[in-house]
């Protein structure tokens, strides 16, 4: 097991390509690398990224998701042809930067018309989803977020039966956000967790860094275990969640000693 930042937990601060360069500074160990617009999703661009991030080991790929993931499930033909283009551009990035997960949130839930999920017809579109990142030699992880496919839990174990290659991803913020106790959803993703997304909250409700807040992280990464889990502990927060970039490995520093604990 290891820990790393997401280079999301830079933006605004430092585009990406500079983001790991801030990492590898710090002595972080591993990224998760957050493609945030369509110039973002070129192999050239791909190419100065596995420049500046030798050295740091990338787990996973995450974009912005609604320029094109609900495309992919799309009746429309030219809009899901477009929406495959862009995902082919970038599983062939994360191939080139060396990203094994590719981080998606799918469908959104945003208008009052959503009448729920259709698991086997959103299974069978993500089973094709998923064929395309094999290609590149990506697996596809369902994150859990509060607005998206995996808006609640039971969602992924239903997902799952239908498309069985299906991984998950883990963010301790997005449980918060749903108003589920996180223990749900990693019971529900048990023995098929790719990669974890952490943060914190102090006793105001205020998001903040891992080991800044209340949570006890012993027994998230308790349940993590017994979950079978034993990938990337990745901290994504927000910009102004935290001070100065020491505090970033700071963080990976805590949560290094509580899985040593632990595991």
């Amino acid at each position: 097991m290891t820990t790393g930042v997401s280079t999301a937990s830079l933006f605004l601060r430092e585009m990406n390509e500079d983001a790991l360069t801030v990492f590898k500074d710090l002595g972080v160990k591993c990224t998760e690398i957050f493609l945030a617009t369509f110039s973002e999703y070129t192999e050239d661009y791909a190419r100065l990224l596995k420049a500046r991030a030798e050295g740091l080991d990338v787990r996973s790929v995450h974009v912005l998701n609604t320029q094109f993931e609900p495309q992919l499930f799309g009746a429309h033909p030219r809009a899901r042809r477009d929406a495959y283009e862009i995902l082919d551009g970038v599983m062939r990035s994360a191939r080139i930067f060396g990203a094994r997960a590719y981080t998606f949130h799918g469908v959104t839930r945003l208008k009052k018309s959503f009448k729920g999920l259709d698991y086997p017809q959103i299974a069978a579109s993500l089973c094709e989803i998923s064929q395309t990142c094999e290609k590149y030699g990506v697996a596809l992880c369902l994150e859990n977020v509060h607005w998206a496919t995996y808006a609640e839990p039971g969602v992924f174990r239903k997902l799952k039966a239908y498309a069985p290659s299906l991984q998950g991803v883990f963010d301790i913020k997005q449980a918060r956000l749903s108003g589920y106790p996180y223990a749900m959803y990693i019971k529900d993703m048990a023995g098929s967790i790719s990669h974890v997304h952490l943060s914190d909250v102090d006793g105001n409700g205020k998001m903040c860094l891992p080991g800044k807040g209340r949570t006890d992280f012993f027994e998230v990464f308790s349940r993590l275990k017994d979950a079978g889990f034993d990938g990337a502990a990745i901290v994504e927060a927000y910009t102004g969640d935290y001070g100065e970039y020491a505090e970033l490995k700071e963080s990976c520093d805590y949560l290094d000693e509580v899985i040593d604990k632990v595991y």
